[in-house]
């Protein structure tokens, strides 16, 4: 849950006259979520943020559904995703349904000629390989390795990267984003059993001001489509905001773990959440300290949720054959658990190394035709003997 924030030069008052030193006014903007209701900011603007010249081109970018009815657990080959210039295009949805989209991308432009706005979907980015800046209409977050970007729906951003090799696992979500409310007290505030804290929790810092007319190219996305509209006015026009609606960053590597005597559930991984589905880390931590515990998990089925776990880096004990890049699918209705020999390897261990991003779905994920191409059809026989 991002907390108060302010940046740059507001007015004592909202909805008050704010003049700039020639006597012309600045432009108010309510930017706010779930009608008047969500979080909110008020932003402040050199030019009118309404003006519109031109809608151009428009595509879709609906995902093509392979298997709608799935029950099969896939491996997915994440790195097989052939790398793309343009970072739109460089953006494979592989799983799907009504809630979020779940998406793999290798873009190699270190930057665009175009801002981008998504209005269906809150942005969950994963950097799994690639440095560089996120820079957003409300300020700008240098990121690197191990960084989740959350992007909230309606933010203009570009991203620049500082090579062309990078790697992102990202998740659209059509419900708002948040941290766990089990680790927040009824202020908002994280509390001491929380696996972060606001300290660990990165806010722009750096506000970019263009006072500039001419035709400025905005990629928006729409109901499943992209829609190319030409503005009149610099989309980082923004001399100052307040409020609770911004882009953050947050580090995988900055989670600290919760562990315990024996094995502990998959909630205490739990990073981010919606009311649709949870976002886990599994980070480096001590395995489980009683004398006879098994730290490998134990057999479970998903009757209520998809299991999507993606494999950032180090070593997977519950799985054969795993690398860095891999996702695996395990759907609802059928148990798995770890992989023939892994829970006996797992015994007497003292800790893991290995790093993983999972996403628990409470619907069904639909397969797509661009998971086809990287899959491994055979995962599911990885059980037997």
């Amino acid at each position: 849950m991002p907390f108060y924030h302010k940046l740059g030069n507001i007015p004592p008052k909202r909805h008050t006259i704010f003049k700039k030193s020639n006597g012309d006014y600045y432009y108010e903007q309510l930017f706010g979520t779930i009608g008047f209701d969500g979080m909110s900011t008020n932003s402040y603007h050199e030019q009118r943020p309404t003006q519109v010249k031109a809608i151009k081109k428009q595509y879709s970018v609906t995902p093509k559904v392979a298997k709608a009815n799935n029950i099969q657990s896939y491996r997915f080959k994440g790195f097989q995703v052939k790398p793309e210039a343009d970072y739109l295009l460089s953006r494979k949805t592989i799983l799907t349904n009504s809630d979020c989209n779940i998406i793999l991308a290798a873009p190699q432009n270190k930057t665009q000629n175009y801002f981008y706005k998504n209005t269906d979907a809150d942005e969950m980015i994963f950097i799994h390989k690639g440095t560089g800046k996120l820079r957003t209409m409300y300020g700008n977050l240098d990121f690197k390795y191990g960084d989740y970007l959350i992007i909230p729906r309606g933010m203009i951003y570009k991203i620049d990267f500082d090579t062309e090799d990078n790697r992102l696992f990202i998740v659209e979500s059509y419900h708002p984003i948040y941290t766990p409310k089990r680790y927040r007290n009824w202020f908002g505030q994280l509390l001491e059993h929380s696996p972060f804290c606001e300290r660990d929790i990165r806010r722009p810092e750096e506000l970019e001001t263009y006072n500039e007319t001419g035709d400025f190219t905005i990629n928006v996305k729409k109901q499943g489509e992209i829609i190319e509209m030409v503005y009149a006015s610099h989309p980082f026009d923004v001399i100052g905001y307040d409020g609770y609606n911004y882009p953050y960053a947050f580090s995988i590597h900055d989670f600290e773990p919760i562990t315990g005597r024996i094995h502990q559930p998959p909630p205490v991984h739990q990073t981010f959440e919606t009311s649709a589905f949870v976002v886990c880390s599994f980070v480096p931590r001590l395995y489980d300290y009683h004398p006879e515990a098994i730290p490998a998990p134990y057999n479970h089925s998903n009757i209520d949720s998809d299991e999507v776990l993606y494999y950032v880096d180090g070593d997977f004990m519950s799985r054969n054959d795993i690398e860095a890049g891999h996702i695996s699918l395990h759907p609802a209705g059928i148990p798995h658990g770890p992989h023939p020999g892994a829970m006996e390897r797992s015994i007497g261990k003292k800790e893991t190394q290995e790093l993983a991003v999972m996403v628990d779905t409470f619907k069904p994920l639909q397969v797509t035709e661009e998971a086809l191409k990287i899959a491994d059809e055979d995962y599911y026989k990885s059980w037997l003997e």
